[in-house]
């Protein structure tokens, strides 16, 4: 697999049919769970709370995100909405939540996604947060808007910014002005020229600048990259800023950046719908996070 184009893994990561043609296939789920497994807490709740307080015995903090996407039928945006309310009234301090919003609904007309997201984020403890995770290009405007709605209503909500998009330093600024803590990745989705920049040297420089940008402006921003040489040059230079990193995936950095009394989270997914989340973490591997 690891011979394969990037964009190919990468359409394969999103594919339906492929997922369902593994899983099919005997013992397909089974080999492709034990591959995905260092990258998944488990598959209910309880695991990913027992995976958190692991991390959490050993310096880490835990964002913690029930598995899903794509979700258009609104009675199933509410049962997940649901699920995250009962969740949050669980977690322990220091622990935050994290959400795709096209995991309740976001593509849905109206304010029913905002209102889900409104939901969860008042079911939160004090000192958490729900944190929003980046997707397609096509969905950010519907994303910034429902992010942008609940902060402003006084919601404890984060947002995820993508340096690769070109429209980025615009939609961190309007964050930055509303206060929202900002975690800043490279962008995991494969986008057309015109709205992202390629992978590798523009991507990595425009995460750069970004960084520079949101810190000269005050905002609370997070680093999440693996990308050991980019960390690095900017943890020194830009005080107070926080690593955030995936479960499973450079865990050998982890011990280092708590000595070093750098805050550090990690994202902690549970749930059945991991297949393809597993798949993108191979498809990232092809390009710079």
């Amino acid at each position: 697999m690891n011979v394969l184009p990037r964009r190919l893994l990468f359409a394969l990561a999103t594919s339906e049919r492929f997922e369902r043609s593994v899983r099919a296939a005997p013992g397909g789920e089974q080999v492709a769970y034990r591959l995905a497994s260092r990258y998944v807490a488990g598959g209910t709740a309880e695991d990913a709370l027992a995976a958190a307080r692991r991390l959490a015995a050993e310096g880490v903090l835990g964002s913690i995100d029930y598995f899903g996407e794509n979700v258009t039928d609104p009675g199933e945006a509410d049962r997940v909405a649901d699920a995250y309310v009962a969740l949050a009234a669980q977690i322990d301090a220091g622990m935050y939540l994290s959400i795709d919003l096209s995991h309740i609904a976001i593509d849905e007309p109206g304010d029913g996604p905002r209102r889900r997201l409104e939901r969860i984020a008042a079911a939160l403890p004090a000192g958490a947060r729900i944190q929003v995770g980046a997707e397609q290009a096509a969905r950010t405007d519907r994303i910034l808007e429902a992010v942008l709605a609940v902060a402003r209503a006084g919601g404890p909500v984060a947002a995820t910014v993508q340096a690769n998009l070109r429209r980025t330093p615009a939609d961190a600024h309007k964050l930055a002005e509303a206060g929202v803590p900002i975690r800043l990745v490279k962008g995991a989705y494969v986008e057309t020229p015109a709205l992202a920049h390629p992978w590798g040297d523009e991507t990595d420089l425009a995460f750069i600048e970004l960084a520079y940008a949101l810190h000269g402006a005050g905002a609370t921003v997070s680093l999440g990259t693996h990308d050991p040489v980019i960390r690095e040059a900017l943890l020194p230079a830009l005080s107070g800023v926080g690593v955030e990193m995936l479960l499973g995936v450079r865990p050998h950095d982890l011990p280092a950046l708590v000595a070093r009394e750098v805050p550090v989270r990690v994202y902690v997914p549970y749930g059945d719908r991991w297949f393809r989340y597993a798949m993108r973490r191979v498809a990232e591997s092809r390009g710079a996070r």
